[in-house]
């Protein structure tokens, strides 16, 4: 039980409780994906047998969910060279080539991506107890840049198909709902699959199959199913490497205190050191878990390595 009428005091306990500070060093810039060893990724690939893949990216477009909230806009895709301009003859290629190009500008965190460690602050601390004002500055996250971690997130992809499981015939859980651990053990169970060290969760609550369904509404921001503050002694003590979701935030939404924007953010990032997804589409994939009653796969899901940035798009693969 958490007190709903004191988050600050709710989120310090959570705060120290589940604290990977000093656990891998003090240089240390990649948090929980230490768990994702060799070993692990040895056995997340020796999860392929059919060859069958998923991505499981939202598209990026200006049909987005978002809705300019601190200034989060859709992707704007922009032509530079078309092939008006090749059959023109304008673009100054010898011997007949004619070619494309684009460009797109988008803020990193506008559909599915990654969650950096430079991304949430407590108390004007960022990951590993570093003075969050040395950490992230107008040039970007000088020390935990999501670049980082571009070599590491591969690994034992584990779906937990809560909306499943809870959400009644439809799969889908209502906005508002609070995934505990309790929940996510019991999917665990019904799904056969184990949730442990190194592991790269995903969990689908079907808010993003409602969406599609019904459009966008407030998905970007607003009511959501998603994790419950007190999943967060769960996600400490499983050890996992990184989790995602199909919604906006992650946790659910409104939040489960009074007064609150994001508290399990506030433990689970610059804490917990954990790697958090956010908008990822597991739709397909979940699909065919429940076909051939596999819950575990070959995942992988490399940010961009974009030197400094807190967030990066992804497009995650999931091979079965």
């Amino acid at each position: 039980m958490i007190d709903r009428q004191n988050p600050e005091a709710e989120i310090a306990r959570a705060a120290e409780a589940y604290s990977n500070w000093g656990r891998w060093g003090e240089d240390d810039v990649l948090g929980t994906l230490n768990f994702l060893d060799a070993q692990k990724r040895r056995e997340g690939a020796a999860l392929v047998r059919r060859g069958v893949s998923f991505s499981l990216a939202q598209s990026f477009d200006m049909d987005g969910p978002q809705k300019g909230w601190r200034r989060r806009t859709n992707p704007v895709h922009t032509m530079l060279d078309t092939g008006t301009d090749a059959a023109l003859g304008i673009q100054g290629f010898p011997h007949g080539l004619g070619g494309a190009d684009d460009v797109i500008a988008m803020p990193l965190q506008c559909s599915t991506q990654w969650d950096g460690l430079g991304h949430i602050f407590d108390h004007g601390k960022a990951w590993n107890g570093r003075p969050a004002e040395q950490v992230v500055t107008s040039d970007g996250d000088l020390v935990t840049g999501i670049q980082h971690m571009a070599p590491y997130v591969a690994g034992r992809g584990v779906l937990l198909d809560v909306g499943r499981v809870f959400g009644g015939p439809d799969g889908e859980l209502p906005d508002g709902f609070a995934v505990t651990e309790q929940h996510l053990t019991a999917t665990a169970e019904a799904h056969g699959v184990t949730v442990g060290r190194g592991d790269l969760l995903v969990v689908r609550t079907g808010q993003l199959s409602r969406a599609r369904r019904q459009g966008w509404g407030e998905y970007a921001g607003g009511p959501a199913p998603g994790l419950s503050f007190t999943a967060a002694g769960w996600l400490h003590r499983t050890e996992i490497a990184a989790i995602a979701t199909d919604t906006w935030g992650f946790e659910v939404r409104p939040n489960e205190f009074e007064t609150a924007f994001q508290p399990l953010h506030q433990v689970a990032i610059p804490n917990m050191g954990l790697l958090i997804g956010e908008m990822w589409d597991p739709d397909a994939l979940a699909a065919d878990c429940a076909e051939d009653g596999r819950y575990d796969f070959w995942l992988t899901a490399a940010p961009l390595p974009i030197t400094g940035a807190v967030g990066s798009p992804v497009n995650p693969v999931a091979v079965k």
